[in-house]
């Protein structure tokens, strides 16, 4: 049984999903932490970043579903899919801020206090570059 190769743009595709998948565990928010005050940190769970972890958990369930299926090709298997998906995790990174409880943007989004959201940015970015590669490249059938 022979397997077709993964491809550039599937690659890609897996590596975002794990920079989203990492960057929903750092902190997307923080502030405080001066003298005996607390830290107050948010995550992408915290508000409608948790979509950008469900699109990365469906990317990766995508690029394994044609190898789960056997030898014949999957018609979902398809660039508007990824796109899709990139929609819906960039919706997600760019209305978190948006609709987050509390947020002050001077200091809590500064990329040392929110690692998550700026590496959830490049994960964005890293799957649109994905979803480029895939659309350039043909079809198999």
């Amino acid at each position: 049984m022979h397997r077709r190769p993964l491809g550039r743009g599937r690659v890609l595709a897996l590596v975002a999903a794990a920079i989203l998948l990492g960057s929903c565990f750092l902190p997307w928010f923080a502030v405080g932490g001066d003298g005996d005050l607390p830290t107050l940190e948010q995550r992408a769970f915290d508000g409608p970043g948790i979509v950008v972890f469900l699109a990365a958990l469906l990317v990766v369930a995508m690029v394994a579903l044609p190898y789960a299926a056997g030898d014949r090709p999957v018609a979902i298997d398809a660039w508007p899919i990824y796109l899709l998906l990139l929609a819906i995790a960039a919706i997600g990174v760019a209305l978190w801020p948006l609709l987050g409880e509390r947020l002050d943007f001077r200091e809590g989004l500064l990329p040392a206090a929110a690692p998550g959201w700026w590496l959830a940015m490049l994960g964005v970015i890293v799957l649109a570059r994905a979803v480029f590669e895939i659309h350039q490249h043909p079809v198999q059938r």
